[in-house]
């Protein structure tokens, strides 16, 4: 018989207490299995069926059966690996060389890993983000295989409520960490909660990059200007629609208002008051999603094959909602930057819930070298392949 993970069971626990105390603002609206337990891989009608893409897009399931995958990172050879953090691996799914839709095989490439997450390839290591450390380990992108003994560079603070670590190498040759918050809302004792850290590749010269970020699992940077963009996960318990969660453009020592702002400078109404420089002086994000949403995986789009209004666009993986009355996110949508820096929102991949029912919960995006993009998916345990042909006009 499974048994309910302890962090699963305090949430409970705490569940109960907050619809007891706040009834009116606290509502569970979960899908109907956590973590893609007990689930099979949809079929191919089924996903035909379910998933609604723009014209020329298709889509086809890549891999199944892996229970919590998170976080996507192609290797120059066109491996493509993952990590799933509630078992503690990283997998390498081989590429499709036979192009049948399916990679050529999977294999632990890491295993006894604190809840890995992020992933990122730089000058032959592999780093990745555990929930209590950013470490890496020899990689060797051509043969897919790690050699050495997995080093840890930095701790990380650990426990509370957003356990995730997110590592992307950046365009400065900085190692860049996103640490969510302890909490819901409060004032954190640590100010490396709620922030973006950053390190020299060996793990040196520590900085606290921004700060004021509840929850920034997914960021990259623009391809043509370099700016760094987050997607930020607003609070909870504060009604269906607000806050909303943020796209926002991260700078350097710049503070995102979290815990005493949400939106474009809203005092919070526990923690706003008595806090009025602190939201006085706070960056408002450049983009709204929708409130509950829940944008994870951040990404944007290099290759040539898209197309038009595609190229420099990103695509951000909408987890889905827990704390609103009628489901909101489950998709993944996709984020057109014009020339003026207005950001508008499309949907892109939609149909992971259709009626309240859920089919699969987005968590990150990936551009391959063959062009296509791969979604994972944590709650079916399953990774999608969107590819797109050119449509002709009749």
């Amino acid at each position: 018989m499974r048994t309910v993970p302890r962090g699963l069971l305090h949430l409970g626990v705490a569940a109960i207490l907050l619809w007891l105390l706040w009834p009116e603002r606290f509502t569970v609206n979960m899908p109907s299995a956590i973590g893609g337990w007990f689930r099979s891989a949809p079929t191919t009608d089924s996903i035909r069926n379910r998933i609604r893409l723009p014209d020329g897009f298709s889509i086809a399931l890549y891999a199944s059966g892996l229970t919590d995958a998170r976080m996507l990172r192609f290797t120059e050879a066109g491996d493509l690996l993952v990590s799933l953090p509630r078992s503690g691996r990283i997998i390498l799914l081989e590429r499709d060389r036979d192009e049948d839709g399916r990679p050529d095989g999977r294999r632990d490439l890491l295993t006894g890993l604190n809840r890995p997450h992020g992933l990122d390839l730089h000058e032959g290591w592999l780093y990745i983000a555990e929930t209590s450390a950013l470490g890496r380990v020899r990689f060797d992108q051509k043969a897919g295989n790690v050699s050495g003994g997995f080093e840890r560079l930095a701790r990380l603070p650990v426990g509370g409520q957003h356990w995730t670590r997110s590592v992307r190498l950046g365009p400065d040759g900085w190692v860049y960490v996103s640490v969510g918050s302890s909490c819901n809302a409060c004032r954190e004792e640590d100010p490396r909660r709620a922030a973006l850290l950053r390190f020299r590749p060996d793990g040196t010269a520590r900085q606290i990059y921004a700060t004021g970020l509840r929850n920034t699992v997914g960021f990259d940077w623009h391809p043509l200007q370099n700016e760094l963009y987050g997607a930020d996960n607003g609070r909870d318990f504060l009604g269906d629609d607000f806050p909303p969660c943020e796209l926002n453009r991260i700078e350097h020592g710049k503070f995102y208002g979290w815990p005493y702002a949400n939106g474009d400078k809203a005092p919070d109404p526990g923690l706003g008051a008595g806090n009025q420089d602190e939201v006085r002086e706070s960056v408002p994000p450049v983009h709204n999603f929708g409130a509950h949403t829940a944008p994870l995986g951040l990404s944007f789009l290099h290759g040539n094959g898209l197309p038009p209004g595609y190229q420099g666009a990103a695509l951000a993986a909408l987890h889905g909602s827990w704390n609103r009355t009628e489901k909101a996110g489950y998709e993944v949508v996709s984020l057109h930057f014009d020339a003026t820096g207005k950001i508008t929102e499309r949907k892109f991949a939609t149909g992971f819930e259709r009626d309240e029912e859920v089919i699969g919960r987005p968590v990150d995006v990936a551009e391959g070298p063959d062009g296509a993009i791969y979604i994972s998916d944590d709650y079916g345990g399953n990774i999608y392949r969107v590819s797109y042909r050119k449509t002709l006009k009749p």
